[in-house]
């Protein structure tokens, strides 16, 4: 799905995907002297709303950063706690997601995930296969290095076999190779809770992607913050290296 860039931007530009990293949940529940798993369980309805909003908007993908390759250095059971709430995301909300003609997309290793969450999202992605309505895409186990590493992997197996021209490789067959290949370019990256880096979020998606960095909690991050930060990409002007 993804095409070439096309130059946009000024009143009313609506991006067609929008990426979020979604920080600040243990920072929201520290703050309410709270236990870090009641921040992801306040996040995760964020989740709900924002992307229930997007929808509503007009954006054609939204993508998650649910959990990063680097997230399984946390504790063992807030990592435990984290595959809990995919559990219970998934089995509450999947039928909102069919009944809204949402097509679910993981991005991401999530098959080293516990047998019965890979199998609940197989199952998800499968029954949301034939919607043809917005994108939902969620990062699982992602990390953008492995995945420009894999894609240069693929590659350079083909090019060893004799199948592929080392000097024919070029952005579009790069492209091609990604977790991503088939959500639309991105237009807009936003992340929470003050931080100002990608953290292996999207690195070469990310390359003309108009960046906004809020100090919002994910927990607080709502409908008047994604209308806010859509608003705001309405009123910047993308040139692409042009003029």
């Amino acid at each position: 799905m993804s095409t070439a860039p096309i130059l946009a931007g000024g009143e009313g530009a609506l991006p067609r995907h929008v990426a979020i990293i979604m920080d600040g949940n243990g920072r929201w529940a520290k703050k309410r002297f709270l236990p870090r798993v009641a921040g992801h369980k306040a996040g995760v309805e964020a989740v709900r709303a924002v992307s229930r909003a997007a929808r509503a908007m007009g954006i054609e993908a939204l993508t998650l950063y649910a959990f990063s390759s680097e997230n399984w250095r946390r504790p063992e059971e807030e990592v435990g706690d984290l595959m809990g709430l995919l559990r219970l995301f998934i089995r509450s909300d999947l039928a909102e997601l069919v009944r809204e003609n949402v097509r679910l997309r993981v991005i991401g290793d999530f098959r080293r995930f516990p047998n019965d969450v890979v199998a609940l999202i197989d199952d998800a992605i499968a029954r949301t296969a034939g919607n043809s309505g917005p994108l939902l895409a969620i990062a699982l186990n992602y990390g953008g290095q492995a995945e420009l590493t894999n894609a240069a992997r693929r590659l350079a197996e083909r090019a060893a076999a004799g199948a592929l021209d080392p000097a024919a490789i070029d952005a579009g067959m790069i492209e091609a190779e990604l977790d991503t290949h088939d959500l639309p370019p991105l237009d807009l990256l936003i992340r929470t809770s003050g931080e100002h880096r990608l953290s292996n979020f999207l690195l070469w998606q990310a390359a003309y992607a108009e960046l906004l960095f809020v100090d919002t909690l994910w927990p607080d991050f709502g409908v008047a913050e994604l209308e806010a930060a859509v608003a705001d990409f309405a009123r910047r002007q993308r040139r692409f290296g042009g003029l």
